[in-house]
């Protein structure tokens, strides 16, 4: 399945956004960077609240570096629209996570953009990659984890 044929069965967490004024760039529609701070908060978001994960914590010997990103555009966004941002896991490794955000108007089922970036978590001291994810992160990715191809399966 490609990613334009999305929709919100795909995604397990969702937030909404309202797009602000400065999101916009010169042509009126979303600038492309809002898309990966939108993605990097919905993320963040989630391991907060729901993974235990204390990124600004001293004390929390792992953090999450994020190690490659990407999205695709499909239809414009532009302000003053809130935007809901579903949210899932596609891989989840020893020491990496894969997550996917589709960005939808609000109210519609069809997807305006696809992205999504992969973290790989390390000990805070010396950036090394973690021998294995903590159980609490685990836990909290395993209720959005949604392989590709299992879509369905868990509805």
């Amino acid at each position: 399945m490609s990613l334009k044929q999305r929709t919100r069965s795909h995604y397990r967490y969702f937030e909404l956004h309202r797009l602000r004024w400065s999101d916009n760039d010169q042509y009126g529609h979303v600038n492309n960077s809002i898309y990966a701070f939108l993605i990097d908060s919905i993320v963040n978001s989630y391991l907060i609240s729901s993974c235990s994960l204390r990124p600004t914590d001293s004390s929390s010997p792992h953090i999450g570096l994020v190690v490659a990103s990407k999205c695709q555009y499909f239809a414009s966004l532009e302000f003053p629209e809130e935007v809901e941002l579903g949210l899932a896991v596609r891989k989840m490794g020893r020491s990496s996570v894969e997550y996917e955000v589709g960005f939808f108007r609000k109210g519609r089922d069809e997807v305006s953009a696809v992205g999504g970036f992969t973290h790989v978590f390390v000990e805070r001291e010396g950036r090394r990659p973690v021998k294995e994810l903590r159980e609490e992160l685990k836990e909290g990715l395993g209720k959005v984890l949604v392989p590709l191809g299992e879509e369905k399966a868990r509805l």
